[in-house]
């Protein structure tokens, strides 16, 4: 039997893992989201703008997929980050930051129009959130190792 024992900065990964992503989500992505509703008339329950029936519906979409991008892999973020911390915590830590960072700045990429809408995402420095993947993706795999090799 292997026994995992949480390291003394775990409470950083439980930070980075846990707090970052909602307050992430809440406050930027999602202000962001409800002020493009606002700007560009797309009212609920429509989760994107319908083209042909919303005037600015490429406008408004381009800031909700912003969004819908971070929440389509923050889940399984979040559970890599809190595995991979358990070897590598402040990597981890730090690449929390990198990747709630990095998915912010995806959006503000992806939502300017005056972008091109296939490299728009990576042009204001959203490369960054990768670090932060790779960072728990890597500690991740090599905690597995580890309990595999006893």
């Amino acid at each position: 039997m292997v026994a995992i024992e949480v390291p003394a900065n775990y409470g950083y990964v439980v930070l980075g893992a846990a707090v970052a992503p909602v307050i992430t989500s809440l406050f930027f992505l999602g202000g962001d989201v409800m002020k493009a509703r606002k700007t560009y008339g797309v009212e609920y329950p429509n989760l994107y703008a319908v083209p042909g029936y919303h005037k600015n519906a490429d406008e408004f979409n381009r800031v909700q997929r912003g969004h819908q991008n971070f929440l389509e892999s923050s889940d399984s973020y979040a559970i890599m980050t809190l595995i991979g911390g358990l070897k590598h915590p402040i990597a981890c830590a730090v690449g929390s930051v990198c990747y709630c960072v990095g998915s912010v700045l995806y959006m503000k990429g992806y939502s300017d129009n005056k972008l091109d809408v296939k490299m728009a995402r990576y042009k204001k420095g959203a490369g960054i959130k990768w670090i932060g993947f790779f960072a728990s993706l890597i500690s991740t795999c090599k905690l597995g190792y580890d309990l595999i090799k006893g």
